[in-house]
């Protein structure tokens, strides 16, 4: 096998493995702006039964929220279950704060209490010349 067969081989796998991973990236990029969808579905049926329950609902609210029911419903068919994360979660992972329900894990070890002494200095440069 010649020089150009080689260069050619070679050229042709990495050809393929680009197009894998385009075409994974593509796959994640679809499932990324799927939830986003969902999300959207999600927080505006979270807004309309909000104001339901503090009595600023309007009369177009059972309407949209039925709508907006099988049109999750509908996503649902096409990607699956839609899974809905606690907001406490979504705080603490927005925010970086520990969680108050206490779902984030806890360290592994305490912090030592104290050290065992002054760091050593380190003396560079100073050998025999």
């Amino acid at each position: 096998m010649g020089l150009m067969d080689k260069v050619k081989s070679q050229a042709t796998q990495l050809a393929e493995k680009a197009q894998q991973a385009g075409q994974a990236g593509q796959a994640k990029l679809a499932e990324v702006q799927a939830k986003r969808k969902a999300d959207a579905l999600l927080l505006e049926l979270g807004g309309i039964t909000y104001q339901a329950q503090v009595g600023r609902g309007d009369a177009a609210g059972p309407a949209r929220a039925a709508q907006l029911v099988d049109l999750l419903k509908q996503h649902e068919a096409e990607h699956g279950p839609v899974a809905v994360t606690s907001a406490n979660a979504a705080i603490a992972e927005a925010s970086g704060v520990v969680d108050p329900a206490g779902t984030m894990p806890a360290p592994a070890a305490p912090p030592p209490v104290s050290s065992a002494g002054p760091i050593p200095q380190a003396q560079y440069g100073q050998g025999e010349a």
